[in-house]
């Protein structure tokens, strides 16, 4: 076992060879895995690259438990790894490239996450704004799309609209979805309890087909929304006020600010504030009637 002092020595031995231009290289290194790594945070290449690297884990575990069939069929399937992986990434590879020339050196730096009782506070403050507009803008027949983010980011559609970063509260969103304003035509995208986009576009729903033939644009974005990704998308229609959620492809209709408060809390907390109280009161009845006994 080498030593404090052997490895003191080999250290310093290596860092006296280390010349000015490999710190160059190292930097460049940095900063282009710094951007790879903000591309998977923002889009969906990260869910896609996990993908990947379960087949390359499905591989070598066939290597080592000599499993013939699957080994031929999933090194003849990484053989062609590379094309599969420009032509699965050419939408997220030509945005980094844009990114890319279009970037400021030195201008963006890494932020620092928010703490979970920030944000979950955050989120309670952001259910009343969007529960108290939603019925607003239904009582008037403003049509309104929010969509909610949850683990799939929705860094695509975000650049199709325009960058806030605002507090939700009944007034702003009264602003951005009245019908005269440059932002109301389109989604507005919620992150972590802010209002991070308004006036964005949506993904088309898979197919038209099982699709009610009366239901308008914003129906069909927030259920092509909801199809490719986790988010919760909220729509108040224009026509009749209706208040829908549509939730992993399905949409479901005539909420109640008391109904869409509920289901809110419970997708985005993945829990019901409300159940605990239920479940406080269901015991509390259990001992009462055993006291009375």
């Amino acid at each position: 076992m080498p030593s404090f002092q052997d490895i003191k020595y080999a250290f310093f031995s290596l860092m006296s060879t280390i010349e000015f231009n490999d710190i160059i290289d190292l930097l460049a290194l940095s900063y282009i895995v710094y951007l790879l790594l903000k591309l998977m945070r923002e889009t969906r290449a990260g869910q896609l690259i996990k993908g990947v690297l379960l087949l390359v884990a499905a591989y070598l575990v066939s290597m080592i438990f000599k499993l013939d069939v699957m080994e031929y069929i999933l090194g003849n399937a990484l053989d062609v790894g590379l094309l599969a992986m420009l032509i699965l990434f050419q939408p997220e590879i030509r945005r980094a490239l844009e990114q890319f020339g279009q970037t400021k050196f030195g201008i963006n730096l890494i932020g620092i996450g928010n703490s979970s009782n920030d944000i979950k506070y955050r989120w309670n403050t952001a259910i009343d704004a969007i529960c108290d507009s939603c019925v607003e803008l239904s009582a008037s027949c403003t049509g309104a799309l929010i969509v909610i983010e949850r683990k799939t980011p929705l860094g695509e559609q975000i650049e199709t609209g325009t960058v806030m970063n605002a507090i939700p509260s009944k007034e702003v969103f009264g602003n951005i979805f009245y019908p005269k304003t440059p932002l109301h035509d389109g989604a507005v995208i919620m992150r972590d309890g802010l209002i991070l986009a308004a006036a964005c576009f949506l993904p088309r729903p898979k197919s038209d087909v099982a699709i009610a033939k009366n239901l308008g644009s914003r129906h069909r974005a927030a259920i092509g929304m909801s199809e490719n990704s986790d988010a919760v998308v909220i729509v108040v229609s224009e026509e009749t006020g209706q208040i829908s959620i549509a939730i992993n492809g399905v949409l479901t209709r005539d909420y109640t600010r008391t109904k869409l408060r509920y289901v809110l809390e419970k997708e985005i907390f993945n829990e019901s504030p409300d159940d605990d109280n239920t479940n406080k009161k269901v015991i509390s009845s259990i001992l009462g009637r055993r006291k009375k006994k």
